[in-house]
């Protein structure tokens, strides 16, 4: 039997994907690394056919805006870590995930870590849900997985927003 609050979860997961996929249809390679601001986060070559990702571990000030390529990253970082945590497995570190390049390689990485996320909750249970979680916050917040499963909902929402004002920006840039 399914649980209700794990359908109601799904269907937001899977509403904000269906929007997020008008977004990358519409990608093209270049706007992935566009600086959008003279403050930028970005992903570089790192000279061995990778990227590194630009970070610091306090917030800067002022916070730099991040190109697609960042928020693309970012998004495979905590959307990977977090399956990890949901499928029991050791959780991937930050420096360990591998962005793939602009264009076709990022939108198909991140499809597939979206489907890994899906596949991952979808024979969850009630008592799954109501089991404690410790990621992303603290092990003594008294959180449970039906709260990583609402976060991971408003990151994503967060996350495809940022992706689809940076690409209607560049859009309308180009003109």
């Amino acid at each position: 039997m399914t649980s209700p609050r794990l359908e109601l979860l799904r269907w937001q997961t899977d509403l904000t994907w269906s929007l997020f996929t008008y977004h990358l249809d519409l990608l093209q390679p270049d706007d992935h690394l566009w600086e959008p601001a003279d403050t930028c986060w970005t992903l570089h070559p790192d000279g061995a056919g990778g990227w590194t990702p630009d970070w610091a571990e306090t917030e800067p000030d002022p916070v730099p805006v991040p190109t697609v390529a960042w928020v693309s990253w970012h998004l495979g970082w905590w959307l990977g870590t977090t399956t990890d945590h949901v499928l029991g497995r050791t959780p991937r570190e930050r420096n360990d995930v591998k962005w793939p390049g602009p264009g076709e390689p990022a939108i198909t990485w991140l499809r597939g870590l979206y489907e890994e996320w899906t596949a991952a909750v979808a024979t969850r249970t009630d008592a799954d849900l109501d089991r404690p979680s410790a990621y992303p916050w603290p092990e003594d917040a008294s959180l449970t997985l039906a709260h990583q499963l609402a976060w991971v909902n408003a990151e994503l929402m967060k996350n495809v927003a940022e992706i689809g004002q940076l690409r209607m920006i560049r859009a309308v840039s180009r003109r």
